[in-house]
């Protein structure tokens, strides 16, 4: 999602329409595909996702950035003959040194500048915003004009993650029958006081993490701000690739706790300012319901909570299925406070909404 925003804030700021495809799992023509054993789409509409002018939403009023399209339109108005096509190399292999984002962005700008109208970067060359970028302090160069760029002032989550955002919200939250009936809508995305929301990734990611600990990885780049009151040291590497056994406790401890771990870092932040009135929790997880369960039961033991609900207790139609982590990035843009893994993009993408919102960045901590 941060590439395709910040792929969106470059066509704004070069005067040029964005070109968008649908979100893409699998691009070989096939309707579903294969994921650990599970049929998915292999393909989702952005507008099931995302709306505003990332998406092709009008910008505001006044605003003359032209609209962004789909694939499709392109396709018809820029026909194969009239494209100019480069390859991203003629603008990255400029930079006499690994540029931040806000480079990137005044070079592709500049560059932008000089071409026809109908421009199409070679798919089989580099990113424009590469992961290098997305995964150190780097991309923070270009969050004060993103920051208040239309891309994300304009910003809304897909009418149908609001949906489920409204039809979920009694679990975790006082949201009383009335105000259900008389306010239907979840947007704005105004903070809920009260609210905790944790993010918890299980299954695969502790192999993940041990690769974090192999690379000597930092957290991701929007989990860098410096006002925010987590940063991680990385520990010492036994040699090139090689981590400690110490070291690799470190990386689970931040990026795969256990319940005990989860636990204690949870009264660690409620005893803090931005802690004060905590009273429910949500759990963004894909964690296995027994362990869910398990953890919610050692969270509701240290008591003084009123409601304590996970990813696993959403109700969502067969459409909200496939875009369950959208929601529960709204969720956690909307909490009080949250605790995230510091590895993860997810996180990133909620830390970067908040940040946005000017929530207090005391309010953004991790494991």
């Amino acid at each position: 999602m941060q590439e395709h925003l910040l792929n969106a804030h470059l066509a704004y700021s070069s005067g040029r329409a964005l070109v968008f495809n649908n979100y893409t799992w699998n691009n070989n023509g096939s309707d579903y595909s294969d994921f650990n054993g599970h049929l998915i789409p292999s393909r989702v509409p952005l507008a099931a996702l995302i709306r505003g002018p990332a998406a092709g939403g009008p910008f505001p009023p006044g605003d003359p950035a032209p609209r962004a399209v789909t694939k499709e339109y392109f396709d018809e108005v820029c026909p194969p003959s009239e494209r100019h096509i480069i390859m991203s190399d003629e603008v990255t292999n400029a930079y006499e040194a690994e540029p931040h984002a806000g480079q990137v962005l005044d070079a592709w700008v500049e560059k932008l500048k000089n071409l026809p109208r109908c421009v199409e970067i070679n798919k089989d060359s580099a990113q424009i915003f590469n992961i290098w970028i997305f995964g150190s302090q780097r991309v923070l160069g270009i969050w004060s004009s993103l920051k208040r760029s239309p891309i994300l002032t304009e910003f809304r989550w897909s009418q149908l993650i609001e949906d489920a955002f409204t039809a979920n919200r009694h679990l975790f939250s006082n949201f009383s029958w009335l105000s259900r009936l008389f306010n239907r809508s979840a947007y704005p995305y105004d903070m809920i006081p009260g609210l905790l929301a944790l993010h918890i990734r299980r299954g695969d990611f502790e192999g993940h993490c041990l690769h974090f600990a192999k690379w000597s990885s930092q957290y991701n780049g929007f989990n860098q701000f410096p006002a925010l009151p987590d940063h991680f040291e990385q520990p010492p590497m036994a040699g090139r690739d090689e981590a400690t056994e110490e070291g690799k406790q470190i990386y689970l401890r931040h990026c795969f706790p256990d319940i005990q771990q989860i636990v204690q870092r949870v009264l660690e932040v409620r005893a803090t300012p931005a802690g004060k009135g905590l009273k429910d929790i949500y759990i963004m997880t894909n964690g296995k319901r027994p362990w869910v369960a398990e953890l919610k039961a050692a969270l509701k033991n240290t008591g003084g909570w009123d409601k304590i609900a996970s990813s696993r207790d959403l109700v969502l139609n067969k459409e909200q299925q496939y875009i369950a982590q959208s929601v529960d990035m709204l969720i956690g843009q909307r909490a009080q406070a949250i605790i995230g893994n510091g590895f993860s993009s997810l996180t990133s993408n909620i830390v970067m909404m908040r940040m946005a919102q000017d929530l207090s960045p005391d309010s953004n901590r991790f494991w």
